[in-house]
């Protein structure tokens, strides 16, 4: 794929949409923001490609509910082959999945979720804030 896939037809290259959350309805609130940002950027027609933000997008926040404190923002950057997820929140912790992963166990599953759909993840720590993020290839184009 080129990075000419998404300019001049399509989104620009570096955009960033940011949401800031309210004190309830946080997952289904993230996961409406992400899939109008894609539908805004042209990039809602691949439908696994949409279904893997928005799961991402679910397990970022939750993750950030259980154990951040809540989040505080979600940001969408459209970069040159992916889409970066980002959640802010003050948690002090930083997640890691749990180990041994085990599926028959009820929970536990958010951050090998998100291993498997992203092509990488990670976290960014700043004094009082942390933001978990990820990033997801763009969908082929024709």
């Amino acid at each position: 794929m080129s990075s000419s896939s998404y300019t001049a037809d399509g989104p620009v290259l570096g955009q960033r949409r940011r949401y800031v959350f309210g004190p309830a309805g946080q997952v289904r609130t993230g996961r409406e923001f992400a899939a109008k940002v894609l539908l805004d950027w042209g990039l809602a027609c691949d439908e696994l490609f949409d279904e893997d933000v928005r799961l991402i997008v679910s397990e970022l926040v939750s993750n950030a509910c259980l154990h951040g404190g809540g989040p505080r923002e979600l940001v969408l950057v459209l970069a040159d082959r992916s889409v970066r997820i980002e959640v802010l929140d003050a948690g002090e912790g930083v997640p890691e999945p749990r180990s041994p992963h085990r599926t028959s166990r009820p929970g536990g599953h958010g951050l090998h979720i998100v291993g498997r759909l992203s092509t990488a993840w990670g976290v960014l720590r700043a004094p009082g804030a942390k933001a978990v993020w990820a990033e997801v290839a763009l969908p082929d184009t024709p």
